[in-house]
C-alpha cells in the first residue's frame, strides 16, 4: 500500500471529506485513468467523468468491480470505497438525471491519483505484462518457456526506488512485490493467455503467501499497463469466481503499473543456472513441469 499524508489518511481511512471546489481533479479533463490513491487499483476512466458543478469530481460509471457500495450508518447515503483496499472514495447518487446513466459518483480528489494516456500513435511493437506470483525465480522460469515471450526480467514493483533491493524487499516492509516483467509479441501470444498461465502457476487465494514463502512481497498481483489489460484481468477474475475454480476467494491484487525495478543480476535465469539447488528442485521444478504439461502447445522448442 502507498504511504498517505495526514490529510489523505483523514479522508481515505477516517472517511473524511475535502472542501468543495478545492480538489486537484475537480475540473480535470485529461485522458487517462483515475486510480485509488492508497493501492493504485484502477477505478474510473476519463470518459466516465463529467462536470456536475457540485464541487467534487463526478463520474457516471466505474471500471467493473472496482467500487464497492456501503450504506452509511444513518441510512441516508451510499458510501463508495475501493473494492481492493477499502479506501473511502466518496458517495454515489442516483436519480438526478445529470447524464444518460443517471448516476453520480461524487469522489474526493485526494482519494485518487491520475495516470494519463499518451495520445501519440506509436508503431506496433512488443507489449509488456508485470506479474507477482510468489518467488520470482519460479515465475521467471515458467514464462521464459512460452512461445511469443521475448524477455522475462525478475524485479520489484509497488514500492519506492530507494528500497528496491532484495534484502530490503525480503523484510516485507517496502510495499514492493517480487515480480517478473514480461516482454511479449502480441501476435504470437496474447495477454489473456498469459493470465491463464499466471493463474495456473500459483495459488491466488492465499494472501501474502505462496507455500512456505510468506510476506507481502510474495503477494499475488497483476500490474496493468493499459485499459485493455484492466478489462481483461477484470473479466478473467469474474469468470474464475463465477465458475468457482478455486475453493477459496481469489485475493489477487490489480494495480496500475508505475515503475519496474530490475532485481540484482544474480537473480536472472536463476532456475536455468541453479536447477540442482534444493529450493529449485522442490519448489520451482514442480511448477515448471506442471505448466509445461498444461500448456504443452505454448512451449518453446
Amino acid at each position: 500500500m502507498n504511504k498517505l499524508t495526514d490529510f489523505e489518511h483523514y479522508v481515505i481511512e477516517e472517511k473524511g471529506t475535502e472542501r468543495p471546489f478545492s480538489g486537484e481533479y475537480y475540473e480535470h479533463d485529461a485522458k487517462g485513468l483515475y486510480l485509488c490513491k492508497k493501492c493504485h487499483a484502477p477505478l474510473y476512466r476519463s470518459e466516465h467523468k463529467f462536470n456536475a458543478h457540485c464541487g467534487w469530481p463526478a463520474f457516471d460509471d466505474e471500471i467493473a468491480g472496482a467500487v464497492t457500495r456501503n450504506i452509511d450508518a444513518d441510512g441516508r447515503r451510499t458510501e463508495i470505497v475501493c473494492s481492493q483496499c477499502g479506501g473511502h472514495l466518496g458517495h454515489v447518487f442516483q436519480g438526478e438525471m445529470l447524464t444518460p446513466n443517471n448516476i453520480r459518483h461524487c469522489v474526493n480528489s485526494v482519494s485518487m491519483v491520475f495516470k494519463g494516456i499518451d495520445d501519440a500513435v506509436e508503431p506496433a511493437s512488443n507489449s509488456c505484462a508485470t506479474f507477482g506470483a510468489g518467488c520470482f525465480w519460479c515465475v521467471e522460469a515458467i514464462f521464459n518457456n512460452l512461445k511469443g515471450v521475448v524477455n522475462v526480467t525478475s524485479g520489484y514493483a509497488g514500492g519506492e526506488a530507494h528500497d528496491a533491493d532484495y534484502k530490503s524487499v525480503c523484510s516485507g516492509q517496502t510495499g514492493h512485490a517480487e515480480v517478473v516483467h514480461i516482454e511479449f509479441n502480441p501476435e504470437e501470444i496474447d495477454f489473456t493467455t498469459l493470465l491463464q498461465v499466471f493463474f495456473e502457476s500459483h495459488d491466488p487465494t492465499t494472501l501474502n503467501r505462496q507455500g512456505n514463502d510468506k510476506g507481502p512481497q510474495y503477494r499475488s498481483v497483476v500490474f496493468t499497463h493499459n485499459a485493455e489489460q484492466i478489462d481483461q484481468i477484470t473479466a478473467m477474475l469474474a469468470q474464475l469466481e463465477a465458475a468457482k475454480v478455486f475453493d477459496a476467494p481469489i485475493v489477487t491484487q490489480v494495480s496500475a503499473f508505475d515503475t519496474f525495478y530490475p532485481a540484482e543480476n544474480y537473480h536472472n535465469d536463476y532456475f536455468a543456472l541453479h536447477g540442482e539447488q534444493p529450493y529449485c528442485q522442490m519448489v520451482v521444478r514442480p511448477k515448471v513441469e506442471k505448466i509445461k504439461a498444461l500448456f504443452a502447445g505454448l512451449q518453446k522448442a
